[in-house]
């Protein structure tokens, strides 16, 4: 498996993705893929990988990162506008691109694209809207510390936005969307939404 070569909060959580894909995975799609990181270790898991992502600079860097990978193919697009198949792909997933999109049009899209059995796993952000929220956060400022001696930080480029959502809108959507889903909230900022598609 492709070993990560920059570490940031994004990098940090790919092994919640990278431990959900289904054993023997065929077909998977990496939705707003960026510099193609992800993809690359997925390709040590899945027999053919694609990935999609509308910025022309990141697909770029994505194909130069996997020059030369045979089961690894990229997609300069639009999800929301590209004509997936349906139900042609195991594993579908996301990494912090969930909220560059329409939310809800995004996840029912993903959910369309997986064959029954398939597994989806988002990793995500939202937006602080509560002093809950705020609380349960600043548990993670000693955290990213801590993870920043260590690790150091480093960024693929990629554009970033900040998310409308709410943690709280996140999950009760996700739980709309996805009956079964299970949302987490993560230390360091993020949240997972892991699904199956029912049989």
């Amino acid at each position: 498996m492709a070993r990560a070569d920059y570490c940031n909060h994004n990098v940090h959580y790919q092994p919640v993705i990278l431990g959900a894909v289904p054993v023997g995975c065929g077909a998977a799609l990496d939705v707003g893929c960026g510099d193609g990181m992800l993809v690359g270790r997925l390709a040590g898991r899945c027999a053919q990988v694609t990935g999609i992502d509308r910025d022309p600079h990141m697909i770029a860097l994505a194909r130069s990162r996997t020059a030369g990978r045979a089961r690894v193919t990229f997609i300069e697009a639009d999800f929301l506008a590209y004509d997936f198949q349906e139900a042609s792909f195991d594993f579908v997933c996301a990494n912090t691109s969930l909220h560059h999109m329409d939310f809800a049009a995004a996840l029912t899209a993903m959910a369309r694209v997986l064959r029954p059995g398939g597994r989806l796993a988002v990793i995500g952000l939202a937006a602080d809207k509560s002093v809950t929220d705020l609380l349960a956060g600043a548990a993670g400022v000693p955290a990213n510390l801590f993870y920043r001696a260590i690790y150091g930080q480093g960024e693929s480029g990629a554009p970033i936005l900040d998310p409308e959502m709410s943690w709280r809108e996140v999950r009760v959507g996700a739980a709309r969307l996805l009956p079964g889903v299970r949302y987490r909230r993560h230390l360091l900022w993020r949240y997972s939404l892991l699904w199956t598609k029912p049989a």
